[in-house]
This record gives C-alpha cells, structure tokens and sequence, in this order.
C-alpha cells in the first residue's frame, strides 16, 4: 500500500480503443456526489489523472465528492487512506465477489474479511462495498466462497452501520433471496443497478437504493431506463464506477467523476424533471446513505 494516495495500484487495460479523456460537460447547477468510483485504477493517455486531479476536475463541474470502493485487501486500503487524506473523498471497503473464490482457494477469505471489519471501524469508511454475487465471471465452483464472502459482509455493515454496495451481475434472484434471508443492512445500495423495472419496484419497496451509471445511457440498456422511470426519487443515486461504464456519447473512453453531469442530464431528460430538482434530490440521498462528507 504506497504512503502517498494520489498513486495507483494498478493500470487499466488501454487496447485498442480510444484513450484520451472526453471534455469536461457544462457544470450542474446544483452540486452532487459520484457514488461509486475506482480512481486506484489508472486509465486514460499519459497515465491517468491523479486523485487531486481527478477531484479537482470534478469540483470544477459540480462533482463535490466522492465515493471511493474497494474490491480486495489492497485497493480497500488505499480507499480508506484516501478518504482519511481527502475531505471530498469517502471509502467503501470489501472483497469483490470474483475476488472471493481467489482468497478462499488460499485459505485466506477469512483473513480478508478480517481486514475489511478492521478497515470498516475507520470514520471515513462509510460502506462495504463493493460486495454481492456475479454469476457471470465466476463459475459454479466458485459460488459457495461468493456467498460466503456475501454473507460475511452484510453482517460487517449491520456490525459497524454503515451503508453497503451491492455488486450483482446476473445474480438478481440470488442476491434478492440473500437479503431477504439473513436480512439487509438498513442503507442497502445497488450499486451500478442492472435490473429492469419489476426488480426497481421490488428494490425500492424494501428501502434499497438504485444507483445509476452511465450505462443507463447505453442505447441497449432500455432495461435500465424503465428501472429509472419507475424508482421512487428517494431511492436514486447516480455514480461512474469509473474508469469504467463511460456515459454515451464518450463510450469505451476512460470515465472519471466530473463526467457524472452527463448522466445527470440524461436521467433528468428520461424522467422529465427540472435538471436543479434531479440534482438536489440526488444529492440529498447521497448523503442519507453516507453522512457528510466534510466532517
């Protein structure tokens, strides 16, 4: 774990496709929050932003803060240390569900888990997330460390009371049925919401969260825009989960917090709302799930 915050962990995969970051949007009228980001992971030409770039470009459209989610032992730690460094930054911490098997196959799940618990009890450390089950990258064998590793997380949020972030790929009825069985954390968020409209109303009606990226303005994501016409605005969140899921029209370019304006926008034009009451709404549920940012 480097001393220093502002260094990444690790670097994105650039390929073949277009690397250069999009232009800044036209700020928003009312500030909000990126509820979901992985600024540990470096993306873009010349190496990536740095977190105080990244935060400043963000500042600059409207973007007043932050949430930063870890997915194993090591970009956990650097979440926590950068919300501790950073009053515009707070931390989600957990071992992702494909990490799970991984750490369970070396007999170090346990160990894991015991680190996040550790990293949860530190006051900028607002969620555990992102944590869930994905049954499209991890096969059969690898459900049981999943649910495992799933369950172990959501008693870590009711422990320590802080919020949690759902990963759920492909997993809808699995991870609904976990919840209802050991019961939710009491600020439950989906974190990028892949469901449809009968799962937002199901969601909602149990108190979760949706938090929106920009795929939902992917032109083969109609599910996700009938989620959104459906979720009750107390319920919505809006995030990046970058340097990944790069709103249309910058799709597959990297993606940083101050390109959130973009989704706004889109989700606003969707619903048809006033741009500043969409802004305020959302702002207002981040910081119901999260607390303050500055403290």
């Amino acid at each position: 774990m480097p001393d220093d915050p502002s260094t990444y962990v690790r670097h994105r995969e650039k390929g073949s496709r277009d690397v250069s970051y999009p232009p800044a949007p036209e700020a928003l009228p009312v500030p909000v929050y990126d509820n979901h980001c992985h600024l540990e992971i470096a993306d873009g030409d010349e190496g990536g932003l740095t977190l105080d770039e990244q935060l400043e470009r963000a500042l600059a459209v409207g973007i007043a803060g932050v949430v930063q989610a870890g997915g194993d032992i090591e970009s956990s730690r650097w979440s926590a240390q950068a919300a501790s460094a950073h009053p515009r930054v707070l931390a989600a911490v957990a071992i992702h569900p494909n990490e799970a098997p991984a750490y369970a196959a070396a007999g170090r799940l346990d160990e894991a888990i015991a680190v996040i618990d550790e990293l949860a009890a530190q006051p900028r450390v607002r969620a555990i997330g992102e944590t869930g089950l994905d049954f499209f990258r991890t096969g059969e064998d690898g459900i049981p460390a999943q649910m495992r590793s799933f369950e172990a997380h959501i008693a870590l949020a009711k422990a320590h009371g802080i919020a949690m972030q759902i990963h759920d790929r492909d997993a809808h009825e699995a991870v609904l049925q976990t919840l209802e069985r050991v019961g939710a954390p009491e600020r439950t968020v989906f974190h990028c919401f892949s469901g449809d409209a009968e799962m937002a109303r199901y969601a909602a009606d149990r108190g979760y969260y949706l938090s929106f990226a920009g795929n939902v303005t992917f032109r083969n994501a109609q599910n996700l825009r009938d989620a959104l016409a459906v979720a009750p605005p107390e319920r919505i969140l809006v995030e990046t989960d970058a340097p990944f899921l790069t709103p249309t029209p910058f799709r597959g370019r990297p993606n940083a917090p101050y390109l959130v304006p973009v989704t706004v926008r889109f989700m606003a034009a969707e619903l048809g709302v006033d741009l500043d009451e969409l802004c305020a709404q959302l702002a207002a549920n981040t910081l119901a799930v999260y607390g303050a940012f500055e403290d």
